[in-house]
């Protein structure tokens, strides 16, 4: 059975989950495609890294979920609410996508391999408060910015505030049926203060 990458259960909300991720290591790639396209054209560069195309020739286990978001200059560029009223860049081209696999729990930067293609990048994720919406079927992009309007509508009703830009997780291989696929979109959220003594995130 494949690894998923482990979280806390925080609290449950009605149309999400607050979860708290611990640091994490991932082998990411960067590529320029289009939304759809971005993980495909991704896969197989990751694939070989953990398959032992890295200088111990080592074999990873694969592990789930598959992440892609933005890369560094679309980040920059876009902010929450921006992406929350708009299309995602590459609904009419190709954007900067970064595409990762989530180690397994136990590697460290310091003890994952090196890989032998250089575009693929060792990273280490700090831990984050995130809130995740999950769903079945297409991984599309228009059902990943349906899911994630959803969710940037459901945040602010919580009172929690986005940090960053949402994550697309997807869950399974591109083979199995569509409509069997789990998928998720996650969006870092700002730690809540209440012992600062103001009223809460929508008080009053």
């Amino acid at each position: 059975m494949t690894e998923q990458q482990h979280y806390e259960l925080v609290q449950r909300f009605p149309h999400f989950e607050l979860r708290r991720y611990p640091s994490h290591v991932v082998a990411e790639i960067q590529v320029n495609a289009t939304f759809d396209q971005a993980g495909n054209a991704a896969f197989r560069h990751l694939f070989n890294y953990i398959s032992g195309s890295n200088t111990a020739r080592q074999k990873l286990a694969m592990t789930a979920p598959v992440i892609q978001e933005l890369g560094p200059s679309q980040k920059l560029a876009m902010t929450a609410p921006v992406l929350q009223s708009g299309p995602l860049p590459g609904k009419e081209g190709s954007a900067d996508f970064v595409v990762a696999f989530v180690l397994p729990a136990g590697v460290t930067a310091e003890t994952a391999p090196v890989p032998a293609d250089p575009q693929v990048k060792i990273r280490t994720v700090p831990g984050s408060l995130a809130a995740a919406l999950r769903f079945s079927g297409s991984g599309s992009e228009a059902a990943f910015e349906r899911r994630n309007t959803g969710l940037q509508a459901a945040l602010v009703l919580a009172g929690l505030t986005p940090a960053g830009p949402p994550r697309f997780a997807r869950f399974d291989p591109p083979f199995k049926p569509w409509f069997l696929r789990r998928n998720e979109v996650i969006q870092d959220v700002q730690e809540p203060h209440p012992e600062s003594g103001e009223p809460g995130p929508g008080a009053g």
